[in-house]
């Protein structure tokens, strides 16, 4: 469970037992979003780690994603100063819009569509790079793409991406001992996309592993 030590009973919902919620990509801090949630489904996001929203129309909480394969993996929830807002910083799954635009502030108030960024809102660190490639992964297993290698992975499962590991390493080590460089580039990323592919698969990300890194570093 997220937190812990989350105090639900501080945050103010407002009279409809809702409080809203903007949410943002957390590598890029571009905003996706503004929904609602209500106590329940506070609760059911810190307990499984994905958003849940509270739909207003339909009256029932509902997984972001659930349809679409659009899922939002929660990184962190901040509460303004008054608690009277959240919001979360979520790794996002292909479009976070149901009208399939990345963000839902797509339009100016004229009502102009606005160009998608084509840069990072930031400058690219190294766990972004391997954010996004998980979420290009996690995009194809949600929406499988004829002729995709990635999907070809996931329709063979664990076995074969596993035996592409190997494959990858002993390449390593035969670019490692060669003279060019390019070489031993090439075969890392080759290794570091299929271990993406076996993350994706068991539910994980290059967070979890960032993460535990930090932990040995501090040792």
């Amino acid at each position: 469970m997220l937190y812990d030590s989350a105090r639900l009973d501080d945050i103010a919902f407002g009279t409809d037992g809702l409080v809203p919620t903007i949410t943002q990509d957390a590598d890029t801090r571009e905003v996706l979003m503004l929904a609602w949630m209500n106590r329940e489904s506070l609760q059911k996001t810190l307990d499984t780690g994905m958003v849940h929203y509270y739909s207003r129309s339909r009256a029932c909480l509902w997984l972001k994603g659930e349809t679409s394969g659009h899922f939002q993996k929660v990184r962190e929830i901040r509460r303004d100063c008054d608690s009277d807002a959240l919001l979360i910083l979520a790794e996002q799954t292909g479009a976070a819009c149901h009208t399939g635009n990345r963000s839902c502030f797509y339009r100016d108030l004229a009502g102009e569509n606005v160009p998608e960024p084509t840069e990072p809102a930031r400058p690219a660190r190294h766990e972004d790079i391997l954010s996004a490639l998980q979420s290009v992964i996690e995009d194809r297993r949600a929406h499988p793409k004829e002729g995709s290698y990635t999907n070809y992975l996931f329709e063979k499962g664990i076995d074969k991406m596993l035996k592409k590991v190997g494959e990858e390493s002993a390449e390593i080590i035969i670019a490692a001992k060669n003279p060019s460089q390019s070489d031993l580039v090439g075969e890392i990323a080759d290794m570091m996309f299929h271990v993406s592919v076996v993350l994706a698969e068991r539910g994980l990300s290059w967070r979890d592993i960032c993460a535990e890194l930090e932990r040995r570093r501090k040792k």
